[in-house]
Protein backbone atom coordinates (compact mmCIF):
# COMPACT_ATOMS: atom_id res chain seq x y z
CA UNK A 1 0.00 0.00 0.00
CA UNK A 2 1.47 3.32 -0.67
CA UNK A 3 1.74 5.94 2.19
CA UNK A 4 1.36 9.85 1.84
CA UNK A 5 2.35 12.10 4.84
CA UNK A 6 0.09 15.54 4.64
CA UNK A 7 2.01 18.37 6.53
CA UNK A 8 0.27 21.73 7.22
CA UNK A 9 1.07 24.31 9.78
CA UNK A 10 -2.53 26.18 10.08
CA UNK A 11 -6.03 25.52 9.76
CA UNK A 12 -6.02 27.06 6.07
CA UNK A 13 -3.59 25.43 4.45
CA UNK A 14 -5.52 22.22 6.62
CA UNK A 15 -8.22 23.37 4.34
CA UNK A 16 -6.46 23.50 1.66
CA UNK A 17 -4.66 19.91 1.84
CA UNK A 18 -8.09 18.23 2.56
CA UNK A 19 -9.55 19.42 -0.65
CA UNK A 20 -6.98 17.60 -2.59
CA UNK A 21 -7.16 14.80 -0.57
CA UNK A 22 -10.61 13.83 -0.81
CA UNK A 23 -10.21 13.71 -4.37
CA UNK A 24 -7.17 11.09 -4.09
CA UNK A 25 -9.69 8.84 -1.62
CA UNK A 26 -12.46 9.20 -4.27
CA UNK A 27 -9.60 8.51 -7.26
CA UNK A 28 -6.84 5.81 -5.34
CA UNK A 29 -8.67 4.30 -2.41
CA UNK A 30 -5.63 2.25 -1.35
CA UNK A 31 -3.24 5.08 0.30
CA UNK A 32 -2.54 5.20 3.67
CA UNK A 33 -2.34 8.50 5.54
CA UNK A 34 -0.57 10.69 8.26
CA UNK A 35 -0.70 14.11 9.06
CA UNK A 36 -0.01 17.21 10.73
CA UNK A 37 -3.30 18.96 10.22
CA UNK A 38 -6.64 20.40 11.68
CA UNK A 39 -10.26 19.00 11.48
CA UNK A 40 -10.50 19.06 7.37
CA UNK A 41 -8.05 16.42 7.15
CA UNK A 42 -9.55 14.66 10.51
CA UNK A 43 -12.98 15.02 8.73
CA UNK A 44 -11.25 12.48 6.01
CA UNK A 45 -10.77 10.00 8.30
CA UNK A 46 -6.54 11.04 8.91
CA UNK A 47 -5.24 11.99 12.37
CA UNK A 48 -2.78 14.36 12.93
CA UNK A 49 -0.10 13.10 15.21
CA UNK A 50 0.02 16.26 17.58
CA UNK A 51 -2.85 19.32 17.68
CA UNK A 52 -2.12 22.23 14.80
CA UNK A 53 -2.00 24.85 17.74
CA UNK A 54 0.93 23.77 19.03
CA UNK A 55 2.47 25.30 15.75
CA UNK A 56 0.04 28.02 14.75
CA UNK A 57 2.00 31.18 15.35
CA UNK A 58 2.07 34.44 13.73
CA UNK A 59 4.81 37.48 13.54
CA UNK A 60 8.48 37.60 13.78
CA UNK A 61 7.94 38.41 17.50
CA UNK A 62 5.47 35.72 18.38
CA UNK A 63 7.98 32.94 16.18
CA UNK A 64 11.07 34.24 18.16
CA UNK A 65 9.51 33.95 21.92
CA UNK A 66 8.53 30.16 20.59
CA UNK A 67 11.51 29.46 18.80
CA UNK A 68 12.43 26.30 20.91
CA UNK A 69 9.02 24.69 20.55
CA UNK A 70 9.15 25.34 16.84
CA UNK A 71 12.27 23.48 16.72
CA UNK A 72 11.26 20.92 18.97
CA UNK A 73 7.66 20.19 16.73
CA UNK A 74 9.93 20.28 13.58
CA UNK A 75 12.21 17.38 14.82
CA UNK A 76 9.56 15.39 16.54
CA UNK A 77 7.32 15.94 12.93
CA UNK A 78 10.83 14.71 10.83
CA UNK A 79 11.26 11.43 13.19
CA UNK A 80 7.85 10.79 12.70
CA UNK A 81 7.61 11.15 9.22
CA UNK A 82 10.57 9.30 8.79
CA UNK A 83 9.27 6.46 10.60
CA UNK A 84 6.27 7.03 8.63
CA UNK A 85 8.08 6.08 5.38
CA UNK A 86 6.00 7.34 2.80
CA UNK A 87 5.89 7.53 -0.93
CA UNK A 88 5.04 10.94 -0.76
CA UNK A 89 5.51 13.83 1.71
CA UNK A 90 3.25 16.21 0.83
CA UNK A 91 3.67 19.50 2.22
CA UNK A 92 0.84 22.53 2.13
CA UNK A 93 1.95 26.21 2.36
CA UNK A 94 3.40 27.56 6.08
CA UNK A 95 6.98 27.68 4.51
CA UNK A 96 8.42 28.77 7.25
CA UNK A 97 7.53 25.02 9.53
CA UNK A 98 6.85 22.58 6.55
CA UNK A 99 9.66 23.13 4.01
CA UNK A 100 12.16 22.99 6.87
CA UNK A 101 10.63 19.60 7.84
CA UNK A 102 11.07 18.40 4.16
CA UNK A 103 14.45 19.53 3.96
CA UNK A 104 15.56 17.80 6.91
CA UNK A 105 13.17 14.96 5.17
CA UNK A 106 14.84 14.72 2.20
CA UNK A 107 18.61 14.37 3.78
CA UNK A 108 17.99 11.50 5.66
CA UNK A 109 15.97 9.71 3.61
CA UNK A 110 16.26 11.35 -0.88
CA UNK A 111 13.85 8.38 -1.66
CA UNK A 112 10.62 10.02 -0.26
CA UNK A 113 9.24 12.44 -2.69
CA UNK A 114 8.76 16.18 -1.48
CA UNK A 115 5.35 17.79 -3.01
CA UNK A 116 4.62 21.25 -1.94
CA UNK A 117 1.35 23.01 -2.29
CA UNK A 118 1.07 26.67 -2.42
CA UNK A 119 4.45 28.18 -3.06
CA UNK A 120 6.03 30.82 -1.15
CA UNK A 121 5.53 34.00 -2.25
CA UNK A 122 8.99 34.88 -3.50
CA UNK A 123 7.42 38.04 -5.15
CA UNK A 124 6.56 39.34 -2.16
CA UNK A 125 9.49 39.03 -0.43
CA UNK A 126 12.94 36.90 -0.39
CA UNK A 127 12.92 35.64 -3.82
CA UNK A 128 16.75 34.22 -3.23
CA UNK A 129 14.72 31.60 -1.17
CA UNK A 130 13.84 29.86 -4.55
CA UNK A 131 17.67 28.21 -5.62
CA UNK A 132 17.37 26.39 -1.61
CA UNK A 133 13.92 24.89 -2.55
CA UNK A 134 15.66 22.84 -5.91
CA UNK A 135 18.11 20.94 -3.45
CA UNK A 136 15.07 19.17 -1.63
CA UNK A 137 11.57 19.74 -3.64
CA UNK A 138 10.60 17.60 -6.42
CA UNK A 139 7.65 19.41 -7.37
CA UNK A 140 5.85 22.69 -6.54
CA UNK A 141 2.18 23.13 -6.97
CA UNK A 142 1.60 26.67 -8.05
CA UNK A 143 -1.93 28.24 -7.28
CA UNK A 144 -1.25 31.66 -9.47
CA UNK A 145 0.16 31.15 -12.58
CA UNK A 146 2.39 34.41 -12.48
CA UNK A 147 4.58 32.24 -10.03
CA UNK A 148 5.99 29.62 -12.95
CA UNK A 149 8.38 32.29 -13.50
CA UNK A 150 9.81 32.15 -11.00
CA UNK A 151 10.55 28.44 -10.18
CA UNK A 152 11.30 28.00 -14.07
CA UNK A 153 14.42 29.77 -13.74
CA UNK A 154 15.70 27.65 -11.11
CA UNK A 155 14.35 24.45 -13.32
CA UNK A 156 12.31 23.18 -10.35
CA UNK A 157 9.41 21.08 -12.02
CA UNK A 158 5.92 23.36 -10.82
CA UNK A 159 2.39 22.85 -11.82
CA UNK A 160 -0.21 25.53 -12.38
CA UNK A 161 -3.32 23.69 -10.42
CA UNK A 162 -5.32 26.82 -9.84
CA UNK A 163 -6.37 27.79 -6.49
CA UNK A 164 -9.31 26.06 -4.77
CA UNK A 165 -10.98 27.74 -2.92
CA UNK A 166 -12.26 29.19 -6.35
CA UNK A 167 -13.80 26.03 -6.97
CA UNK A 168 -18.17 25.54 -7.39
CA UNK A 169 -19.00 23.16 -4.40
CA UNK A 170 -22.69 21.90 -5.14
CA UNK A 171 -23.51 20.76 -1.92
CA UNK A 172 -27.08 19.72 -0.27
CA UNK A 173 -28.86 23.39 0.67
CA UNK A 174 -29.27 23.70 3.87
CA UNK A 175 -32.34 26.04 5.93
CA UNK A 176 -30.36 29.16 7.40
CA UNK A 177 -33.64 30.55 8.24
CA UNK A 178 -32.69 29.85 12.14
CA UNK A 179 -29.57 31.20 11.83
CA UNK A 180 -30.41 34.63 10.07
CA UNK A 181 -34.48 36.04 9.58
CA UNK A 182 -34.96 37.26 5.97
CA UNK A 183 -35.94 40.45 7.15
CA UNK A 184 -32.17 40.85 8.15
CA UNK A 185 -29.50 41.95 5.67
CA UNK A 186 -26.57 39.65 6.39
CA UNK A 187 -22.83 41.30 6.49
CA UNK A 188 -20.41 38.57 6.70
CA UNK A 189 -16.82 39.22 9.17
CA UNK A 190 -13.81 37.27 9.01
CA UNK A 191 -11.28 38.19 11.70
CA UNK A 192 -8.94 35.39 10.93
CA UNK A 193 -8.31 31.42 11.45
CA UNK A 194 -4.80 32.14 13.99
CA UNK A 195 -6.05 32.70 17.65
CA UNK A 196 -3.46 36.17 17.64
CA UNK A 197 -5.29 37.41 14.36
CA UNK A 198 -8.89 36.80 16.54
CA UNK A 199 -7.54 38.42 19.61
CA UNK A 200 -6.27 41.32 17.47
CA UNK A 201 -9.35 41.80 15.27
CA UNK A 202 -12.38 40.18 16.91
CA UNK A 203 -12.41 43.79 19.73
CA UNK A 204 -11.75 45.72 16.47
CA UNK A 205 -15.15 44.07 14.89
CA UNK A 206 -17.35 44.43 17.77
CA UNK A 207 -16.57 48.10 17.74
CA UNK A 208 -17.65 48.61 14.67
CA UNK A 209 -20.77 46.57 15.10
CA UNK A 210 -21.69 49.07 17.73
CA UNK A 211 -21.05 51.96 15.69
CA UNK A 212 -23.64 49.91 13.18
CA UNK A 213 -26.42 48.95 15.27
CA UNK A 214 -26.39 53.04 16.63
CA UNK A 215 -26.97 54.38 12.86
CA UNK A 216 -28.86 50.70 11.05
CA UNK A 217 -31.10 47.76 12.43
CA UNK A 218 -31.76 45.83 9.18
CA UNK A 219 -28.32 43.84 9.49
CA UNK A 220 -27.17 40.58 11.49
CA UNK A 221 -23.54 40.22 11.42
CA UNK A 222 -22.20 36.90 11.14
CA UNK A 223 -18.71 35.99 12.14
CA UNK A 224 -17.09 33.01 9.71
CA UNK A 225 -15.15 31.13 12.05
CA UNK A 226 -12.82 27.74 12.29
CA UNK A 227 -13.50 24.75 14.59
CA UNK A 228 -11.18 25.68 16.60
CA UNK A 229 -11.52 29.68 17.30
CA UNK A 230 -15.50 29.18 17.19
CA UNK A 231 -15.82 29.30 21.02
CA UNK A 232 -13.58 31.62 21.78
CA UNK A 233 -15.65 34.38 19.35
CA UNK A 234 -18.46 32.40 20.59
CA UNK A 235 -17.07 33.85 24.54
CA UNK A 236 -15.99 37.46 23.89
CA UNK A 237 -19.75 37.74 22.26
CA UNK A 238 -21.34 36.78 24.66
CA UNK A 239 -19.56 38.75 27.33
CA UNK A 240 -21.53 42.24 24.99
CA UNK A 241 -24.79 43.31 24.42
CA UNK A 242 -25.01 42.69 21.01
CA UNK A 243 -28.02 40.31 19.95
CA UNK A 244 -27.85 40.78 16.15
CA UNK A 245 -24.34 38.68 15.72
CA UNK A 246 -23.73 34.88 14.75
CA UNK A 247 -20.97 32.59 14.93
CA UNK A 248 -20.76 29.86 12.09
CA UNK A 249 -17.93 27.54 11.78
CA UNK A 250 -19.70 24.62 9.26
CA UNK A 251 -18.47 24.38 5.67
CA UNK A 252 -21.87 24.22 3.93
CA UNK A 253 -23.37 26.86 6.07
CA UNK A 254 -20.31 29.36 5.73
CA UNK A 255 -20.79 29.00 1.84
CA UNK A 256 -24.20 29.66 1.90
CA UNK A 257 -23.98 32.52 4.46
CA UNK A 258 -21.01 34.25 1.93
CA UNK A 259 -23.67 33.66 -0.99
CA UNK A 260 -26.37 35.52 1.17
CA UNK A 261 -24.32 38.47 2.48
CA UNK A 262 -24.42 42.00 1.03
CA UNK A 263 -20.88 42.49 2.13
CA UNK A 264 -18.04 41.63 3.83
CA UNK A 265 -15.09 42.89 6.31
CA UNK A 266 -12.52 40.41 5.58
CA UNK A 267 -9.02 39.63 7.25
CA UNK A 268 -6.02 39.51 4.74
CA UNK A 269 -5.49 36.57 3.21
CA UNK A 270 -6.59 33.73 0.70
CA UNK A 271 -10.62 34.26 2.19
CA UNK A 272 -10.63 37.02 0.41
CA UNK A 273 -10.49 34.92 -2.73
CA UNK A 274 -13.61 32.97 -1.68
CA UNK A 275 -15.37 36.42 -0.98
CA UNK A 276 -14.70 37.55 -4.66
CA UNK A 277 -15.89 34.10 -5.51
CA UNK A 278 -19.10 34.88 -3.92
CA UNK A 279 -19.77 37.93 -5.73
CA UNK A 280 -19.87 39.92 -2.83
CA UNK A 281 -17.88 43.23 -2.44
CA UNK A 282 -15.59 43.72 0.60
CA UNK A 283 -12.88 45.97 2.56
CA UNK A 284 -9.55 44.42 3.61
CA UNK A 285 -8.14 44.73 7.19
CA UNK A 286 -5.46 43.51 9.04
CA UNK A 287 -3.24 44.77 12.19
CA UNK A 288 0.07 43.06 13.67
CA UNK A 289 2.61 44.82 16.63
CA UNK A 290 4.53 47.64 15.90
CA UNK A 291 7.59 45.75 15.66
CA UNK A 292 6.55 43.06 13.23
CA UNK A 293 5.09 45.67 11.11
CA UNK A 294 8.19 47.38 10.58
CA UNK A 295 10.45 44.18 9.99
CA UNK A 296 7.75 43.87 7.21
CA UNK A 297 7.99 47.11 5.73
CA UNK A 298 11.65 46.54 5.82
CA UNK A 299 11.40 42.96 3.96
CA UNK A 300 8.30 43.06 1.15
CA UNK A 301 8.64 44.51 -1.89
CA UNK A 302 5.17 44.83 -2.71
CA UNK A 303 2.28 47.82 -2.31
CA UNK A 304 -0.75 45.87 -1.58
CA UNK A 305 -1.72 43.36 0.91
CA UNK A 306 -4.58 41.49 -1.28
CA UNK A 307 -3.94 39.28 -4.13
CA UNK A 308 -6.87 40.95 -6.27
CA UNK A 309 -5.03 44.23 -6.07
CA UNK A 310 -0.96 42.80 -6.38
CA UNK A 311 -2.62 41.54 -9.59
CA UNK A 312 -4.38 44.63 -10.19
CA UNK A 313 -1.50 46.65 -8.76
CA UNK A 314 -3.67 48.93 -7.82
CA UNK A 315 -6.06 49.05 -5.23
CA UNK A 316 -9.49 47.57 -6.12
CA UNK A 317 -10.36 46.12 -2.40
CA UNK A 318 -9.65 48.71 0.33
CA UNK A 319 -7.17 47.73 2.46
CA UNK A 320 -7.23 49.39 5.83
CA UNK A 321 -3.76 48.14 7.52
CA UNK A 322 -1.97 48.73 11.15
CA UNK A 323 -3.71 52.13 12.04
CA UNK A 324 -6.02 52.81 9.73
CA UNK A 325 -7.27 49.30 11.04
CA UNK A 326 -10.13 50.52 13.51
CA UNK A 327 -14.08 50.52 14.34
CA UNK A 328 -14.12 54.02 12.98
CA UNK A 329 -12.02 54.08 9.96
CA UNK A 330 -14.24 50.52 8.77
CA UNK A 331 -17.40 51.85 9.56
CA UNK A 332 -16.98 54.83 7.29
CA UNK A 333 -15.59 52.83 4.40
CA UNK A 334 -18.31 50.66 5.05
CA UNK A 335 -21.04 53.16 5.09
CA UNK A 336 -19.44 54.81 1.65
CA UNK A 337 -20.36 51.64 -0.24
CA UNK A 338 -23.95 51.42 0.80
CA UNK A 339 -24.13 55.02 -0.26
CA UNK A 340 -22.08 54.35 -3.60
CA UNK A 341 -23.50 50.91 -4.54
CA UNK A 342 -21.98 51.70 -8.36
CA UNK A 343 -18.92 50.97 -6.48
CA UNK A 344 -19.94 47.60 -4.76
CA UNK A 345 -20.85 46.60 -8.73
CA UNK A 346 -17.59 47.83 -10.31
CA UNK A 347 -15.45 46.14 -7.68
CA UNK A 348 -17.14 42.97 -8.14
CA UNK A 349 -16.42 43.19 -11.82
CA UNK A 350 -13.10 43.89 -12.00
CA UNK A 351 -12.78 41.02 -9.01
CA UNK A 352 -14.44 38.60 -11.42
CA UNK A 353 -12.56 39.57 -14.20
CA UNK A 354 -8.77 39.41 -11.75
CA UNK A 355 -10.70 35.86 -10.99
CA UNK A 356 -10.53 34.44 -14.67
CA UNK A 357 -6.83 34.51 -14.60
CA UNK A 358 -6.20 31.99 -11.34
CA UNK A 359 -8.93 29.79 -11.86
CA UNK A 360 -7.49 26.39 -13.53
CA UNK A 361 -8.76 24.96 -16.49
CA UNK A 362 -10.50 22.14 -14.62
CA UNK A 363 -9.94 22.18 -10.42
CA UNK A 364 -6.88 22.88 -8.27
CA UNK A 365 -7.80 20.18 -6.49
CA UNK A 366 -8.17 17.66 -9.67
CA UNK A 367 -5.18 19.34 -11.43
CA UNK A 368 -3.13 18.52 -7.81
CA UNK A 369 -4.28 14.98 -6.75
CA UNK A 370 -3.27 13.73 -10.37
CA UNK A 371 0.39 15.38 -10.05
CA UNK A 372 0.11 13.46 -6.73
CA UNK A 373 -0.84 10.37 -8.30
CA UNK A 374 1.49 10.61 -11.15
CA UNK A 375 4.57 10.06 -8.07
CA UNK A 376 2.79 6.94 -6.74
CA UNK A 377 2.85 5.04 -10.01
CA UNK A 378 6.12 6.23 -10.76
Amino acid sequence: MKKIFILTGEPSGDKLASKVISKLQKNNPNIEYSCVGGTYLNSLGIKSIFDLKEITYIGFTSVLLNIFKIKNRINTTVEEIIKFNPDILFSVDSPDFTLRVAQKVKKLNNKIKTVHYVAPQVWVWREGRVKKFKKFLDHILLLFNFEKKYFDKENIPNTFVGHPLLEQEIKNKIDISNIVSNDKKIISLFCGSRLSEVNLLLPILIDFIYMMNAKFDNFTFVFHATDENKNLIKEKINNTNIKNIEVISEENIKRQILDKSIFAVSKSGTVSLEICNAKVPSIIIYKMNFLNFLIVKMLVKIKFANIINIINDKEIIPELIQKECNAKEIYNSVVYFFKNPELMKKQINICEETLTKIRSKTSSSDEASLVLNKFLIS
